[in-house]
């Protein structure tokens, strides 16, 4: 079955809740840029955090045959990118997400945060 975009975006969020990440943010970037619809945004602690909540979003939306078309940083484990091509997930260590600051760098976009 084919799964809308905030539905894909909103099952990584909770998919990486279910292993503890935190912070989670959706943004939805729609109506304000080409590169995908929305963005998924999660801390983890470490990089043994970060690669758990890699696995659990990689593995839950594969059960609805949901594959990513790439995916970067699995060996680090300081930032991970999975590209779903309309939902980009970036799962990445506290200090890191704080460096980046894709929130304000996106600044204008909705947010939607899930906990």
């Amino acid at each position: 079955m084919k799964q809308n975009s905030l539905t894909i975006a909103r099952t990584a969020g909770k998919l990486a809740l279910s292993k503890k990440g935190f912070d989670v943010k959706i943004l939805k970037l729609k109506n304000i840029s080409s590169i995908c619809d929305y963005f998924v945004i999660v801390s983890g602690d470490v990089d043994v955090h970060v690669n758990a909540i890699s696995d659990a979003i990689e593995e839950g939306l594969l059960e609805y045959d949901i594959k990513p078309w790439h995916r970067e940083g699995v060996r680090g484990g300081k930032w991970v990118l999975l590209d779903y091509v309309d939902v980009v997930v970036h799962i990445f260590q506290k200090s890191v997400r704080e460096f980046y600051a894709l929130e304000k760098l996106w600044g204008d976009a909705p947010v939607e945060e899930l906990n």
